[in-house]
């Protein structure tokens, strides 16, 4: 019973709440991990669990050094699978109602400076390295976003890039001319790619040598080898955070960031000025020493 609503809240996820294939594959494991604790506690059944179940589970998460962070997941998983059930009078029992939300350090996103950035944009990056750059960096794109990136979602001549983020929110984000520059020259050498491989009707902006489409680990791999020349650990969403503490260090109001961005709450986009704070303490201490 408990695989036919699980089943069938994987759906809603997919079709309703529009969400990316890895975030219901990570709500499928941590769903299925809880209801299996729960049959051994002899709550075979999703109307038999109770608040102690979801505590004694809580509590052995923890015993196996979970994260904070994985722990604060898999409740939100938790939450968001009763409130399902309960909306769609599966059932009239809520046992996370009264779960209180742990709270988390808050830990600000490391960033790189723009010496570090243009170290690494001035370095013998070759066509498609060099866009995959200015678009994380020039535009805050998540590698996600990166990847899935069609040749119709890109306007050279306007300038801007059309993205899809988290649950399929589209948005449109602004590029400059050395991002312009660099998709200019991509597109010609992605040409010669395609037709090396007879590749027809061919949408994804990034092709890969072998004609395979490129891929999010591609990107990661990628992004750290470049962290080398700088002597940092680096991945596409520190780009990411940079272009975002630029932005409001140069005076971009916080609003905008956020579009840009596609945040849902102005509240994520808050954090970033933190990070913008404590580096201007950095500066000035290290000015007054």
């Amino acid at each position: 019973m408990n695989i036919q609503y699980l089943a069938e809240y994987l759906e809603f996820l997919d079709v309703e709440k529009g969400l990316s294939a890895n975030t219901v594959e990570a709500y499928k494991n941590d769903l299925s991990y809880f209801f299996d604790f729960c049959v051994t506690r002899g709550a075979s059944e999703i109307n038999k669990i109770e608040r102690s179940d979801i505590n004694s589970y809580i509590m052995k998460l923890r015993d196996l050094k979970y994260s904070p962070s994985s722990v604060v997941r898999k409740i939100a998983s938790l939450r968001g699978f009763f409130k399902w059930f309960c909306a769609n009078e599966y059932g009239d029992k809520n046992p996370t109602l009264t779960l209180e939300r742990p709270k988390l350090p808050q830990r600000l996103p490391k960033v790189m400076t723009v010496e570090e950035l243009n170290v690494i944009l001035n370095s013998d990056l070759n066509k498609e390295e060099s866009v995959i750059v200015e678009l994380l960096y020039g535009c805050g794109l998540r590698v996600s976003e990166l990847v899935g990136l069609k040749m119709n979602n890109i306007n050279i001549n306007s300038k801007y890039v059309q993205c899809y983020g988290k649950g399929s929110k589209e948005r449109i984000v602004p590029f400059g001319k050395k991002a312009q520059s660099a998709l200019k020259k991509y597109i010609g050498y992605r040409e010669t790619l395609i037709q090396k491989n007879n590749l027809k009707d061919y949408k994804y902006l990034f092709v890969r040598q072998d004609g395979h489409r490129l891929t999010r680990q591609d990107v990661y791999n990628f992004i750290r080898e470049q962290g080398k020349r700088i002597h940092k650990h680096i991945t596409p969403h520190t780009l990411r955070h940079s272009f975002a503490t630029h932005l409001l260090e140069n005076g971009a109001d916080l609003r905008v960031v956020q579009e840009l961005l596609g945040h849902s709450d102005v509240s994520t986009t808050q954090l970033y000025t933190h990070i913008t704070k404590k580096r201007l303490k950095e500066v000035y201490f290290s000015i007054n020493k």
